[in-house]
């Protein structure tokens, strides 16, 4: 179970914002570092979306401190992570609200299933799933069938 994960963008507030709406959850600033923000589903699970500012990186701390925050000069808008993750609500809505930030939102199929590719600041990839998405990627990905789905490719 993965309860958050980190992005990057250029207006932390408003992609919190934004993930927030699609989650139907909220959004609030994020104490751990200034200028950043975060979107909670509010489900069971403390699901979370941090959004630190773009180029902020995180740095392993010295001894017992923790992590440590360093902001590049340069920064890509670009980075090699994502995330899947899956909404209450339609892929029409879904569509509106990347219309609505002049964000890139278009369907894909994944193979056996298919997603939403929900591009953050048109930079950072979300793979997003209405439920009846989530529930076919459920069910090609359920434990029983997980050995059989990657040694399929092999």
């Amino acid at each position: 179970m993965i309860h958050h994960i980190s992005l990057p963008a250029s207006d932390p507030a408003n992609v919190a914002k934004v993930i927030a709406e699609l989650w139907q959850g909220y959004c609030a600033p994020f104490p751990s570092h200034a200028d950043s923000y975060v979107a909670l589903a509010g489900d069971k699970y403390g699901t979370v979306i941090e959004v630190y500012p773009l180029g902020t990186k995180m740095t392993p701390g010295q001894g017992d401190r923790p992590i440590q925050f360093q902001k590049e000069d340069a920064p890509s808008p670009y980075i090699s992570s994502h995330a899947a993750i899956s909404v209450k609500i339609s892929e029409e809505k879904i569509k509106e609200i990347g219309k609505q930030q002049g964000w890139r939102v278009v369907r894909c199929s994944r193979g056996e299933f298919d997603i939403i590719e929900f591009w953050v600041e048109n930079s950072v990839l979300l793979e997003i799933a209405t439920p009846e998405l989530a529930q076919k990627y459920l069910e090609i990905l359920a434990p029983e069938k997980l050995a059989a789905h990657f040694q399929a490719d092999r």
